[in-house]
């Protein structure tokens, strides 16, 4: 009896030692307790991955539908911007052309796994075609599409970036990690993100995870070239903005920054925004609230603030050197936390506004754009809720457009809509006009 206590008091003693020594190993970090950690979180991601192409509703490209109806619910002709509205959506490798009556004119669609090529991606094993879709696409006057492919369940998750014809033939791949947005500058280069894992880093950044995601502006040339590519982390970091690197919040020590937005600055828009030079590039830092300018030639912050957003996407330049931003997060309202800011960038304050109501709401936490159309009128992108709208001045909703996919057990599922554009007819060539009309 004795004996069997004995031995019951030296098992618990052993495995608290080696609990104790665990909680020691764990709060000092000390080797090998990277090791564990890292080998845990392969292993959920790997679970996480799993369930993720079982079940494709359950990752963040669909969303429950919020409403029962299907493509133009209002059309107030005489206030909406004339056009034609590009847009991508979570359900897959396509970007669809509809009028404003919301008829299809034109589709691209080009599966990742079409120009996917084993020992040149980045990407060694891609997700299915159903977990890979375009995050945007950007239509050429010849018919041509630049698009670039982001995939669920995969970390890093940009995929790589594609100029396709008006038949969906690819003309050339770039295939690093692009992700979120691009922009062209007048001359035909691309400005694009990219991301990928690194260990190293600059020691501001000795608190990050290792490894972690580090965000890159990449320049192609119109060929699809890499030109010139710049660290974000150490761009911040060389700047007399570095303090920025200590608001990044414990849920981004792994992706820092998330860069969601770069937009060209050109010579015009230069002209009215004082903080911007022509050749450089406007930044978005979703995770630390950060509005940024980066000089490519200097890879260097040279402009940078915070203000009432949160969670915040494409922040645009207008004519008038404001800024349009998609404030996400920033109305604290459940569901109704998004709106749209125009800001002045020189005291930050709020110049216009337009926020949803309880008659109709206005929420996309995760993703979402906003382009000022020079009507004058806003067109929104609401990811979340799988629709695209158009605002006057006022606020009134001149146009309104809901994705007409839907998926799951009695189409319970919308796609998101992740990216929209009004296009003007005139600035088509003549003969895929033609094919349109």
């Amino acid at each position: 009896m004795l004996e069997r206590l004995g031995s019951t008091v030296f098992i618990l003693l052993v495995c608290f030692l080696v609990f104790s020594g665990g909680v020691l190993l764990a709060v000092t970090e000390t080797p090998p307790y990277h090791f564990y950690r890292d080998a845990y979180r392969a292993a959920d991601a790997l679970r996480e991955q799993r369930l993720t192409v079982a079940d494709r509703y359950r990752t963040d490209l669909w969303r429950e539908a919020r409403r029962s109806e299907r493509g133009v619910t209002r059309f107030e002709a005489e206030r909406v911007r004339p056009g034609y509205t590009l847009y991508t959506s979570g359900d897959g490798g396509q970007a669809r052309l509809i009028s404003l009556e919301g008829e299809l004119l034109h589709e691209w669609r080009l599966p990742f796994s079409s120009i996917w090529e084993e020992g040149r991606a980045a990407v060694a094993n891609p997700q299915p075609d159903e977990l890979v879709f375009m995050r945007k696409a950007r239509l050429l006057p010849d018919g041509d599409l630049l698009a670039i492919y982001e995939a669920a369940g995969d970390s890093p998750y940009g995929y790589g970036m594609v100029r396709m014809d008006r038949e969906s033939n690819p003309v050339w791949t770039y295939l690093e990690h692009t992700h979120h947005d691009f922009d062209l500058a007048p001359d035909g280069r691309i400005f694009a993100l990219t991301h990928a894992f690194v260990w190293e880093g600059p020691p501001a950044l000795r608190h990050l995870d290792r490894p972690f995601l580090d965000d890159f502006v990449v320049v192609l040339s119109p060929e699809g070239e890499e030109l010139a590519k710049v660290s974000l982390v150490e761009a911040i970091e060389r700047s007399r903005f570095e303090a920025f690197i200590y608001a990044i919040p414990h849920f981004s020590s792994g992706d820092p920054l998330h860069t969601n937005t770069v937009g060209y600055i050109d010579a015009e828009t230069a002209r009215a925004f004082p903080h911007g030079e022509e050749g450089q590039v406007i930044l978005s830092f979703r995770d630390i609230g950060v509005i940024a300018v980066l000089d490519i030639e200097r890879e260097e912050i040279v402009w940078a603030a915070r203000g009432s957003w949160m969670g915040q996407h494409h922040p645009s330049l207008l004519p008038n050197g404001d800024i349009l931003i998609f404030d996400n997060l920033g109305g604290f309202q459940r569901g109704n936390a998004s709106r749209i800011l125009q800001v002045d960038p020189e005291t930050l304050g709020i110049v216009w506004r337009y926020e949803g109501t309880e008659a109709e709401p206005f929420d996309s936490p995760l993703r979402a754009e906003a382009f000022r159309l020079d009507n004058g009128n806003t067109l929104i992108t609401e990811s979340d809720g799988g629709r695209l709208f158009e605002v006057d001045p006022e606020g009134r909703i001149v146009w309104e457009y809901l994705n007409p996919v839907r998926g799951g057990e009695n189409d319970a599922f919308i796609p998101v809509v992740a990216w929209a554009q009004r296009i003007d007819p005139g600035d088509l060539d003549a003969d895929f006009r033609a094919l349109l009309e």
